[in-house]
């Protein structure tokens, strides 16, 4: 399955790249784009001041560390609802398959005839 990232995500993987400092090509392939979708994030991250670009590549900035460190806690506050919520669509599939199991071992009695009698 494709697991399709959504832009702050992309900003992160681009960012943790370039934690210590990186080239392109390093950001490019860490952070798994394509050549087209680095240079326009590159340009919005530097846009939004959360890289700079030195003689030696680009470097994260104080921006670009917060941004960084606000969305490694989202990440784990969200991987551990992901996580329950997962737990809580198991369950709910129990208790599906417990009702049909239930409902196929019983014979199936009609509702508002007469007593005993047979139609």
């Amino acid at each position: 399955m494709v697991k399709y990232r959504r832009r702050f995500e992309i900003i992160a993987d681009i960012l943790k790249a370039a934690e210590n400092g990186a080239k392109k090509t390093r950001i490019m392939y860490v952070a798994n784009l394509s050549h087209g979708l680095l240079e326009k994030y590159l340009m919005e991250t530097i846009n939004v001041g959360f890289i700079r670009f030195n003689n030696d590549g680009y470097e994260v900035t104080e921006k670009g560390q917060l941004f960084l460190e606000r969305y490694t806690q989202f990440s784990s506050k969200y991987s551990k609802l992901q996580r329950e919520l997962d737990n809580l669509r198991f369950e709910m599939e129990v208790l599906e398959r417990m009702c049909t199991m239930a409902s196929d071992a019983n014979p199936k009695i009609s509702v508002g005839r007469g007593r005993g009698k047979a139609n």
